[in-house]
């Protein structure tokens, strides 16, 4: 299987090397980085590093990101979309046992959940206030979808190719609630999902949202699973859920 590794990059200059030492070269055919405007040296130190580069003219949004992300890997022909973030807080040196679920079969998307217990993720630095809306929104988002993941908010993630030919992710939003909108787009379209815990380090060079932001970002959530019901439920049509195409 074709093994493609997509970067959403800004401002990562000072972590870009170190994430990208890491990613285990014998399981990987390719890395993709998409720089979403940086202003730093993000863009010079990919191509150095040999990375396949592409550009966005301005800062879009994370969203946005992804998308030019994911466009990019599947013309690349990649069977398996891994995506990572350069800020060097998940582990990429576990991408191959994560493939290991979507090669045998038994996922569709893997998450790399860093909430294997509570003492784990605060030692690790995560803010005890985006620790408690992680476990709020995580029960929330397992009852309305019917899973049972351990974190539903997590930055890394592995992809079937199917998933993305099928989900239409151009239609989601281009700010930090496209993660949320293609998780539950994901569920909607009948594709198996998992997760296994993925250490993780919270530091100064890390990219982080605010609390303002990150409030923000749990109503889009909430707002998100909401469409969701009413979707299913035939109360409201969705562009963005199972109501157009059931897979």
């Amino acid at each position: 299987m074709r093994v493609v590794v997509v970067l959403p990059a800004y401002n990562a200059a000072r972590t870009l090397a170190r994430t990208v030492a890491d990613i285990p070269a014998d399981c990987v055919d390719r890395i993709i980085l998409v720089d979403d405007g940086s202003r730093d040296a993000t863009v010079a130190i990919a191509r150095s590093l040999g990375l396949e580069v592409h550009c966005h003219d301005r800062n879009y949004g994370y969203g946005r990101n992804q998308k030019t992300c994911y466009e990019a890997a599947l013309k690349a022909g990649a069977d398996v979309i891994v995506m990572l973030h350069p800020d060097y807080q998940y582990d990429s040196r576990l991408i191959p046992y994560f493939l290991g679920f979507i090669e045998h079969g038994v996922c569709d998307l893997m998450l790399g959940s860093r909430i294997r217990t509570r003492r784990e993720a605060l030692s690790s630095g995560m803010p005890p206030y985006k620790y408690f809306f992680n476990r709020l929104l995580t029960i929330i988002s397992n009852v309305v979808l019917g899973q049972n993941l351990g974190e539903v908010h997590s930055g890394f993630r592995v992809y079937r190719r199917e998933v993305l030919e099928t989900i239409p992710f151009q239609r989601n939003g281009d700010g930090f609630e496209f993660d949320a909108q293609l998780l539950v787009q994901t569920v909607a379209f009948g594709f198996r999902l998992g997760d296994a815990p993925i250490p993780v380090r919270y530091m100064r060079e890390a990219s982080s949202i605010s609390f303002i932001r990150s409030v923000g970002y749990g109503l889009r959530f909430l707002h998100c699973l909401a469409e969701y019901l009413l979707a299913r439920l035939g109360l409201k049509r969705s562009r963005l859920f199972a109501l157009q195409r059931p897979r």
